[in-house]
C-alpha cells in the first residue's frame, strides 16, 4: 500500500482526535503544573510523590507538544506510549480498577496512535500493511 496521497476526510477526522488527546493530556500537564488539590490527592493515593508534580508535568508538556508537531509527531507518540504504559504500572500497583482506571492511559495510547495514522500516511502505512 505504497499510496502517498492522503485522504482529506481522514486528515480531518485524524486532526480533531488529535486535538481531542493534546487538550486531555495539556489539561493533565497543567493540573499537576499548576498542582491543584484533587491531582495532588490523587498523586498521593498513587504513591507519586508531591514534589514530583511540577517535573512531571514539565514532562508531559514538553512530550505533548512534540506530539503536536508534525515533524516530531511520531517521536512524541512514542514517548507518549511510554509515559502512558508508566500510568497502567501505578494503577496495576494500586490496585484500581481495571476498565475504569487502569487501562484509561491504554484508551488514550490507541487513540493517539490511530489519530497520527489517519494524520500521517507513513505511520499508516507502517501499521497497515
Amino acid at each position: 500500500m505504497n499510496e502517498i496521497n492522503q485522504s482529506p476526510t481522514y486528515l480531518w477526522v485524524g486532526r480533531i482526535l488529535s486535538g481531542l488527546v493534546i487538550a486531555f493530556l495539556l489539561f493533565d500537564a497543567g493540573g499537576k503544573l499548576a498542582k491543584i488539590d484533587p491531582v495532588l490527592k490523587s498523586m498521593e493515593e498513587l504513591g507519586l510523590p508531591i514534589s514530583s508534580a511540577a517535573t512531571i508535568g514539565i514532562l508531559l508538556l514538553v512530550i505533548t507538544v512534540m506530539y503536536a508537531i508534525p515533524q516530531t509527531a511520531a517521536l512524541g507518540a512514542l514517548l507518549l506510549t511510554g509515559y502512558l504504559g508508566g500510568a497502567v504500572a501505578i494503577h496495576l500497583r494500586v490496585g484500581n480498577p481495571l476498565f475504569s482506571h487502569t487501562l484509561f492511559p491504554v484508551y488514550v495510547g490507541i487513540l493517539l496512535w490511530v489519530s497520527l495514522a489517519l494524520r500521517n500516511p507513513k505511520i499508516k502505512e507502517f501499521f497497515w500493511f
